[in-house]
């Protein structure tokens, strides 16, 4: 194994290390100070950005897990007054969900506090190391995604 290729797995390692630490501080700090969880803000978050709603399946494709996952998130979701849930017209098996005003305002309050955590997990980088990592982290991506190509 090459230098640069061990250089490059302990960089994995190293990202997946700040990955769970960050995640973790995440959680802990959802459930501290909104008595809420991290798939339930994910859920939000993605109706935050579809306004007239999702149907289940389709809110499972964005958040790449399955139904059987997002049901059970939505369903608490629903009983704390944060998400409708309505039947799709000519598709009785469908159903969508979409946030309601009061789910909106707590996502929100949510949404500024999560960022106000990013930003002090990051704390340590400037903002031109912070940007030369996205985009360094978005070639990999892209590079992945095409199937290895550049």
């Amino acid at each position: 194994m090459s230098t640069t290729s061990k250089d490059r797995l302990r960089l994995w390692l190293k990202v997946l290390k700040a990955t769970k630490a960050v995640e973790s501080e995440v959680r802990e700090n959802l459930r501290r100070d909104f008595s809420t969880t991290l798939p339930r803000f994910d859920v939000m978050a993605a109706l935050m950005q579809h306004d007239k709603g999702l149907k289940m399946s389709e809110l499972s494709g964005v958040l790449k897990v399955s139904n059987g996952n997002v049901t059970g998130i939505v369903e608490r979701l629903v009983e704390d007054g944060h998400v409708l849930r309505e039947k799709v017209e000519g598709d009785r098996r469908a159903n969508l969900v979409r946030l309601t005003p009061a789910g909106k305002a707590e996502f929100a309050r949510q949404a500024d506090a999560h960022e106000g955590w990013i930003n002090a997990a990051f704390d340590g980088l400037t903002a031109d190391e912070a940007q030369r990592i996205t985009e360094s982290l978005d070639a990999v991506a892209r590079r992945l995604e095409n199937g290895g190509k550049a």
